[in-house]
């Protein structure tokens, strides 16, 4: 399959898109260009290849969770701009 330049303007017109004349002769010469390669892996035997989700491996990253000593509350709300009975206090976003 070749893509025409009407293709391009056709599209164009459908999507409202104003199109130069260099650009439509660019994307007309690019879809081709696309479609020259897909027809390329067309082309390769994929008979053996299993099917994949991802190109490359996935595993689990996590850790394993352990209990551990925190920072003293004291530290933690030393630079807060308003702490009140040992929180944070920020302003209100929601009504209710």
């Amino acid at each position: 399959m070749m893509i025409k330049r009407e293709d391009v303007e056709h599209v164009a017109m459908l999507a409202r898109l104003e199109l130069s004349e260099a650009d439509t002769e660019k994307f007309t010469r690019q879809l081709n260009d696309i479609l020259q390669a897909v027809d390329k892996l067309k082309k390769l035997d994929t008979a053996n290849v299993e099917p994949t989700a991802h190109a490359a491996p996935m595993k689990n990253v996590f850790r394993p969770d352990k209990a551990r000593l925190s920072w003293p509350q004291e530290a933690v709300l030393a630079n807060a701009p308003d702490p009140v009975d040992g929180f944070f206090r920020v302003p209100k976003i929601m009504e209710g």
